[in-house]
């Protein structure tokens, strides 16, 4: 984790870093959440690396009982071991920002504070297929920090005004500083919650949120300038391009794992 952090020019030394999860649903011998071991893992490093404070929040977009799918899902042992603090960002307290970009519709969104007092936001998803977006990853994410409280669950005022709209909305918005995507065991299918354990064996790092994307959409085996969001973020948010991605580390080639995708997507592997 700390090598895979270290490869990129974020200065996280006397910062408030926030660790946004993937925390949506809980099911038995289900990989819908990031997992903890990695939260884990980014918790000390980024403490490691001079981090004033280390916070995890997350404003699940299924449960409302978020004390509850915190302990379900094995992440409370590793935020009390580490004495982290966690943030229900659905009940967060609101701060009105107007979006900078006209997808929705819409002029603004309440976002929560904490997400934007913090000095460093690190998107930390699950590489997942998805039954609406074609693919959830870094971008998508960011549905977490609009706060269930005000919008609904599972934040139904960005369904409504479109899902590929508001996840491009969001981020030219609030743009997280670095990405860490869990992709060790991804889930491929139905997802994002009701799809199958993909093994993949990548950790994808990144400052960059559309170039991260898109590059686990290619691990994945897909085409992220098929995906609306991904080719909609590339003109003016950051780079889906491959040839405009400087890749470090491991080829895409290398680890690359195609995924399924429900019928309705097929057209994503071209």
């Amino acid at each position: 984790m700390m090598e895979g952090i270290r490869l990129f020019p974020i200065n996280v030394l006397g910062k408030n870093v926030l660790l946004k999860p993937n925390l949506v649903e809980y099911e038995r011998d289900t990989v819908i959440n990031t997992h903890p071991a990695v939260l884990g893992a980014a918790i000390e490093a980024f403490r490691r690396l001079g981090a004033r404070e280390v916070t995890v929040g997350e404003g699940p977009g299924h449960r409302r009982d978020t004390d509850g799918l915190v302990m379900a899902s094995g992440l409370f042992p590793y935020l009390k071991d580490t004495g982290t603090n966690f943030i229900d960002l659905n009940l967060d307290e609101m701060r009105r920002v107007p979006l900078q970009s006209d997808f929705m519709g819409i002029d603004s969104l309440q976002f929560s504070r904490s997400v934007l007092e913090a000095d460093i936001l690190v998107s930390m998803p699950k590489l997942k297929t998805h039954h609406w977006a074609g693919m959830t990853l870094a971008m998508k994410n960011l549905f977490g920090i609009i706060p269930g409280v005000k919008y609904g669950w599972p934040k139904n005022f960005l369904h409504w005004h479109g899902i590929h709209e508001s996840i491009v909305d969001i981020n030219s918005t609030v743009r997280s500083h670095f990405c860490i995507v869990d992709g060790i065991v991804g889930m491929e299918g139905n997802g994002p919650i009701q799809g199958k354990a993909k093994p993949t064996g990548v950790l994808v790092f990144g400052d960059d949120p559309v170039a991260v994307d898109a590059t686990c959409v290619r691990v994945a085996g897909l085409n992220p300038e098929k995906i609306e969001h991904l080719s909609a973020a590339g003109r003016f948010i950051g780079n889906h391009l491959e040839q405009d991605i400087r890749q470090i580390g491991t080829s895409i080639s290398s680890v690359q794992t195609p995924f399924e995708v429900i019928d309705g997507f097929n057209y994503l592997r071209g």
